[in-house]
């Protein structure tokens, strides 16, 4: 009997982990709840605003049912680039408008679906709207029955154009309530922090942009995500491969114990001296109970002036001390950074890595690297 019942537990559990696992990229149960809860709230409200700003009756929709796709995008992928205002409101008014024309030129409804949702696709790519509902927009404007074929083209802007404007109002609400950005802006391309024409550190080595249209190009294959997400996303993988690879070392073994302080009720002219007498860049400022409060460096000197030392300190950059070292690689190659405070839990200060203390780091490995053997080794 057992024996009969263990391959059948495990074609469950097979099949178990590949129905029910998500099949998107950051899927989580938090956010597919959130999903729910935003469609729930979004197509509620949409219907009531509706029907109270056109009314309700048989003589126009309530709401129509591309909104429902609309929704899924709006809330469950919120990033994806055919869930931003414009594809949402273009998208499906532009679709709903074509629709509508087909029907009224094309008798034949087999022929005139076709070319409607066709064109739909057509005239979403050329107005950059691309939005997946807009099909069904189309179509439900070619086949919507009565209530639509007796507001002829006024449909398209009442109730889809309405209903889509609705929509977008409320998930632009209702993500800011639960914490998301929307619209999503894709990250801006790192600029050189010194005003200068070369490529900031990090983008000089490893892949470029050029590379990234390469590889999209020969996949030959439209992917749902922003170019420039992309290539942000490519560089996180570099940087966790890097600290997979090397995370052994961390921050307490490398970081610089005996570190140079100032109190942050200490006078500027201090907080200077300190940092030439010592040839650094970055001076941690520690509050009355010695605590990490900020940093200082010259450049904060020179631009905020002879203030006090709690207006003049910027934000500190911190670190655990069991955190793999290498995972401070892109914050202290930004161009800015020139180290990175160690504290404990309490924000006490335990240590600190300077962009030094990293390149000695990275040198050891590259040494390591060159000294293991690359082949079959004679006896």
């Amino acid at each position: 009997m057992s024996h009969i019942a263990g391959p059948g537990r495990h074609i469950g559990n097979l099949l178990a982990s590949r129905l029910f696992r998500p099949i998107l990229a950051g899927a989580t149960l938090r956010e597919r709840l959130i999903a729910c809860l935003g469609a729930l709230l979004g197509i509620a409200l949409t219907g009531l605003v509706s029907g109270w700003i056109v009314g309700e009756g048989p003589h126009i929709p309530l709401i129509v049912a591309p909104m429902g796709a609309t929704a899924v995008l709006l809330f469950a992928v919120p990033a994806s680039p055919l869930a931003q205002p414009w594809p949402i409101i273009g998208g499906n008014t532009i679709s709903a408008l074509i629709g509508v024309t087909a029907a009224y030129f094309i008798p034949n409804p087999v022929l005139a679906i076709g070319v409607g949702v066709s064109l739909a696709i057509a005239a979403m790519s050329f107005t950059r709207c691309l939005h997946p509902p807009g099909g069904a927009a189309a179509l439900t404007a070619l086949i919507g029955g009565s209530a639509v074929t007796s507001s002829g083209f006024l449909f398209p802007f009442v109730p889809v154009c309405l209903n889509s404007i609705i929509l977008v109002g409320l998930g632009i609400a209702f993500h800011r309530l639960s914490g998301r950005t929307y619209p999503h802006v894709p990250a801006a391309s790192p600029a050189n922090p010194h005003g200068t024409a070369d490529l900031p550190p990090p983008l000089r080595v490893g892949f470029n942009a050029r590379d990234v249209d390469a590889a999209l190009q020969s996949l030959n294959e439209t992917l749902d995500i922003d170019r420039t997400d992309l290539d942000r996303l490519l560089r996180e993988v570099e940087s966790q491969a890097l600290t997979r690879t090397h995370g052994t070392l961390d921050c307490g073994t490398v970081m610089s114990r005996d570190v140079v302080t100032i109190g942050v009720d200490e006078s500027v002219a201090k907080a200077r001296e300190l940092l030439l007498k010592h040839n650094i860049r970055t001076l941690p400022v520690v509050d009355g109970a010695g605590r990490l409060a900020g940093t200082l460096g010259l450049r904060e000197l020179a631009l905020r002036g002879d203030g006090a030392i709690a207006q003049v300190m910027s934000e500190a950059r911190t670190a655990m001390a069991d955190e793999p070292v290498l995972s401070l690689v892109e914050t202290l190659s930004d161009g800015r950074t020139h180290a990175v405070v160690v504290t404990a839990e309490d924000r006490r200060i335990r240590g600190i890595v300077t962009q030094t203390d990293l390149l000695a780091v990275l040198m050891r490995l590259v040494s390591t690297k060159a000294l293991e053997p690359t082949g079959p080794q004679m006896s």
